[in-house]
């Protein structure tokens, strides 16, 4: 066909199939489903133009319009312990609460600490690859979208997009698997211009990165798990260090979802890379997505609120 010619059928198509992603926060809205805290509660990601589904690991935009700044999904705010995640299994990677034999999964009260320690998400379209092992942990990647810890002052909400800068990392392995945590800041929080490396977080805010260090190390503790290691003798690595990270990160996920690497668990089903066989071509064929139907929030069992000292 003609180059004219494509531009002229694209050019006649419904508005709805010519949308194609990645897509910035201010094209989103979220669609809950279910009720929140059991297994059926998701967290989806719909375009405000044409009110279709997305995917949050796949469709939106790792990048911002400012270089060096990144979008950052939350799955979970500052205190909480309802561990909710984006989902890889389920078909538009909604976030959903972690489940084990059944029932939903919360994180312990590791005192002086409630829930989290920061706002705690995922850098979109990043995807760290279990084999290929790093350099410097000899294990490979967790299978995840790269994780993030957001130490601003704002608390977050769960399908909450921030715009964060870098800091630094903790390279934690868990279970012989790789899992970076990468320590960022909201563009947006008042002490964004005076942070700009791991450095500049003891002096701005003592103590926070020894807590956050102190949970990853000890969180399955109470439920009679064992430590986590963090590379690096527990030592928090640099901006230089960590943001290649994000860019290495991100080529593995180019690679996941243009069917160079094989993933077989994981949907890969997108709108945004133009070569992947995982392509969705009409976003108006998609009607497997349940309508927006929250629900009064089930309740948290108050074992929850217990304190651990560990």
């Amino acid at each position: 066909m003609r180059l004219s010619a494509f531009i002229a059928v694209l050019l006649a198509m419904p508005m709805s199939q010519a949308v194609s992603g990645p897509w910035q926060p201010e094209d989103l809205r979220l669609r809950e489903v279910g009720t929140k805290y059991s297994p059926d509660y998701a967290v989806y990601y719909e375009t405000k133009e044409c009110g279709k589904v997305i995917s949050p690991f796949h469709d939106i935009s790792l990048f911002t319009e400012t270089p060096g700044v990144f979008n950052m999904v939350v799955e979970i705010p500052r205190w909480t312990n309802a561990k909710f995640e984006i989902n890889k299994e389920t078909f538009l990677n909604p976030i959903k609460q972690d489940t084990k034999n059944g029932k939903v999964r919360y994180v312990p009260n590791l005192f002086p600490l409630k829930g989290y320690p920061g706002n705690y998400g995922a850098l979109p379209q990043t995807w760290e690859d279990p084999n290929i092992a790093h350099k410097d942990t000899g294990a490979g990647g967790d299978n995840d979208p790269i994780d993030v810890f957001e130490i601003g002052d704002e608390v977050g909400y769960t399908g909450q997009i921030k715009q964060v800068k870098v800091l630094g990392v903790l390279a934690m392995v868990d279970s012989d698997e790789t899992d970076w945590k990468l320590l960022t800041i909201d563009v947006k929080d008042p002490l964004a211009s005076k942070i700009n490396d791991v450095y500049d977080i003891d002096v701005q805010k003592p103590g926070l990165l020894s807590q956050i260090t102190k949970f990853l190390i000890t969180y399955k503790l109470p439920s009679g798990g064992a430590r986590n290691i963090i590379a690096f003798n527990s030592k928090p690595q640099s901006k230089a260090y960590a943001v290649p990270l994000v860019f290495e990160t991100h080529n593995y996920w180019k690679a996941l979802v243009n069917g160079t690497t094989v993933a077989k668990e994981i949907s890969k089903e997108n709108y945004s890379l133009r070569n992947s066989p995982f392509l969705i071509p009409d976003l108006a064929n998609v009607t497997s997505v349940p309508s927006a139907n929250e629900k009064p929030a089930a309740s948290i069992p108050p074992e929850i609120d217990i304190w651990y000292n560990v």
